[in-house]
């Protein structure tokens, strides 16, 4: 159902919502991670490298499209916390033309330039037709990731972060089936991994299209609010293309990491995707929590309550940093064992490259938190581009560690380049949000004021 973020008690509020999504963003890396595992466990340790050698360009594209549906969806919280069902559908509309037209574009683009993005990436060799054959079809079924982000995107928007973990939970046990079905018992290689992903996201999408329109009457288009409108998808892009770029520019950076990492081996590419691999996992409760306050800020803004949005950003501070902490101490203390998930024990330097890789990143995780809250919120708030430069700055800084420290200081400056990405890009989100939320309040005082001048005349 519906939830209004408007009213009540923020911590509440966030941490209800942020649940669920926590659970759904564990549940969209277990996508990833049994890919891996399973690869790892029946291909071998050149089939996982070669899967792990597309993360980044994955994340590049998927990343890409995550960032639009989520910027596509900011509107339409705007518009249903201001109380506007009217509007609110015709955004919804509005998005879905343009969510399409990008499934199009990006699905052509990446197919035909697999092979140029992989060979600039200095993919090894030994690992590259695993890395190939498993990306292109990663590719070819973009339009599933989009269709399931985008839905669960617009149903967040309303405040409905549970639904959409139901059929992600439905998904990722048919993803394990299917992985098992592919590689074992077809014996499809790796790209019987892809295979299984891209029918799963696309079962997701599916079963969250019904719910929508079945359950939520009011997201049910009534006449005339369909129409392509040139204005909204105006209004669309200028908040989700920044939001897709943002996404992208850290990809970027990510492919720049993943290139250096290359030339350091086949070793180094293993240890590296185990070590992300779980990393990711145990940090994507932060990047839920920065979700969250995407909608909370969205809702507050067209709801013109200043007073929330500030109060719930510095509570959702708070709460990052305590969940940093446990996470420094798993990382550091229990990441040994995790690694052992994905590989055999009998690769030990593999493994002791991974607990390093692991241990280095998790002394910064506090910058990491306060990156996802600051950057989120904004953007929620229709600050779109600040943020994204802030993103840039990001980029900046892993290229410079990537390019002059890696040849020169190896893996140990590897480790390093996204703890100094992560820095970089805070000192400009924290001048950002300072300047941002002054001007905010500004803007809504006045508001209030020619509202209330409005209703006394």
């Amino acid at each position: 159902m519906t939830k209004d973020m408007t009213a009540g008690k923020p911590l509440g509020l966030i941490l209800r919502f942020c649940g669920p999504m926590i659970i759904g963003n564990i549940l969209q890396q277990f996508y990833s991670m049994v890919d891996t595992v399973i690869v790892g466990r029946y291909l071998g340790a050149d089939a996982l490298a070669g899967v792990g050698a597309t993360g980044a360009i994955s994340f590049l594209v998927v990343g890409f499209a995550t960032g639009m549906c989520t910027g596509l969806s900011i509107p339409v919280a705007q518009a249903f916390g201001a109380g506007d069902a009217n509007s609110m559908r015709k955004y919804i509309a509005n998005a879905y033309y343009l969510s399409a037209v990008i499934s199009v574009v990006l699905t052509v683009l990446t197919m035909l330039g697999t092979e140029t993005i992989l060979h600039w990436m200095k993919t090894p060799s030994d690992i590259y037709q695993y890395a190939y054959d498993y990306i292109i079809v990663i590719f070819g079924g973009i339009v599933t990731s989009i269709i399931y982000n985008l839905l669960a995107a617009m149903l967040r928007a309303v405040g409905d972060s549970k639904s959409p973990i139901i059929f992600l939970a439905i998904a990722s046990f048919l993803n394990i089936v299917l992985d098992l079905f592919f590689l074992i018992v077809l014996k499809t290689g790796v790209a019987g991994a892809g295979y299984a992903t891209v029918i799963s996201q696309g079962i997701s999408g599916i079963l969250c299209l019904g719910y929508l329109y079945r359950k939520f009457e009011v997201m049910r288009f009534h006449t005339g609010e369909m129409k392509l409108e040139c204005k909204r998808c105006v209004r669309l892009l200028s908040i989700g293309l920044p939001m897709a770029l943002q996404f992208s520019i850290t990809a970027i950076g990510s492919i720049i990491l993943q290139t250096s990492v290359n030339t350091l081996g086949a070793v180094a590419v293993t240890s590296v995707t185990a070590a992300q691999k779980i990393s990711s996992i145990v940090t994507s409760p932060m990047e839920s929590l920065g979700i969250t306050m995407a909608t909370y800020c969205g809702q507050n803004l067209g709801a013109k309550k200043y007073y929330r949005i500030k109060n719930g950003i510095q509570i959702s501070l708070l709460i990052s940093m305590f969940y940093v902490l446990f996470c420094i101490l798993f990382l550091w203390f229990l990441g040994r064992y995790t690694v052992l998930l994905f590989l055999d024990s009998s690769e030990t330097e593999v493994i002791r490259l991974a607990i390093k890789y692991m241990r280095i990143n998790a002394v910064f995780l506090p910058v990491l938190g306060i990156l996802f809250v600051l950057r989120n919120s904004l953007q929620g708030m229709g600050f779109s581009l600040l943020p994204m430069m802030a993103g840039v700055s990001e980029l900046a800084a892993r290229s410079l560690v990537c390019f002059l420290l890696v040849p020169i200081f190896g893996f140990t400056a590897a480790a390093m380049a996204s703890p100094v990405a992560w820095i970089f890009a805070d000192i400009l989100l924290v001048i950002v949000y300072i300047i941002d939320m002054h001007k905010l309040k500004q803007k809504l005082v006045m508001s209030s004021s020619n509202t209330a001048q409005t209703a006394s005349a």
